[in-house]
């Protein structure tokens, strides 16, 4: 099957499965899922081309066995990724940005984090690159363990074996089997919306604050103090 590469060669899921096997997928979904190095794999096409090509039986194992590896791998990549956080600690949001770092995918991963809780550990998993770092922050945040292990299992469950089944299932509809090309790219294109939502969200929050923000040194302002003064002032020379 030749597929549309959707940017180097060895990020392409075709050249990908067909050079390494299962073995390759899963550990792509180990190191996606919780290592810092893993936030620019191809997770979501990965997985979809996978479940086409056990559909088409261009990869030989059982469907019921590759999503069950998958969600193995997707949460055991979460667990290294929540140990790692919990080691490293606050020590990461320090971290100098290099090649495979920057530090505002942990300071979004940690936004991310705060604002859904437990539960943005399965959001996350939908989640191109925010995935990757929001274990961390649960372990820098040192959230419950128990939690964790629970949202992580049911994230990675949806994400790994639902992507899975969703290749498989559409891998034998004709259409999408004579376009695979084209269903790759919506699948990434579909990863990137959540994160172009935030990002205008942000956006468009940010405007709003410095809109009603008042400008330094506005007439009836005096530095330091407020509203309420001057009519205050005014009660008392009424008196």
């Amino acid at each position: 099957m030749n597929t549309l590469a959707l940017g180097p060669q060895w990020l392409d899921p075709d050249y990908l499965i067909a050079t390494f096997g299962l073995i390759g997928v899963l550990v792509i979904v180990f190191a996606e899922s919780g290592l810092l190095i893993g936030f620019f794999l191809p997770g979501d096409s990965l997985l979809f081309t996978t479940g086409l090509l056990v559909t088409t039986n261009k990869l030989d194992r059982p469907l019921w066995l590759v999503c069950c590896l998958v969600v193995l791998a997707a949460v055991l990549g979460d667990q290294a990724g929540y140990l790692f956080g919990r080691k490293v600690g606050p020590s990461l949001f320090k971290r100098p940005d290099s090649r495979l770092f920057k530090q505002e995918n942990v300071e979004k991963a940690h936004e991310f984090f705060e604002k859904y809780g437990p539960k943005s550990l399965i959001l996350a998993r939908f989640v191109p690159i925010v995935r990757t770092f929001t274990p961390i922050v649960a372990g820098v945040s040192r959230m419950n363990y128990r939690s964790f292990l629970v949202f992580n299992v049911i994230g990675g469950a949806l994400w790994g074996a639902g992507v899975t089944l969703l290749g498989a299932v559409l891998g034998n509809v004709e259409f999408v089997h004579k376009n695979i090309e084209m269903m790759l790219v919506a699948i990434v294109l579909v990863s990137v919306v959540p994160i172009a939502i935030e990002f205008l969200r942000a956006r468009g929050k940010a405007k709003k604050e410095a809109t009603e923000a008042p400008a330094p040194g506005a007439p009836g302002t005096a530095p330091g103090s407020t509203s309420a003064e001057p009519s205050r002032r005014g009660r008392h020379a009424k008196r």
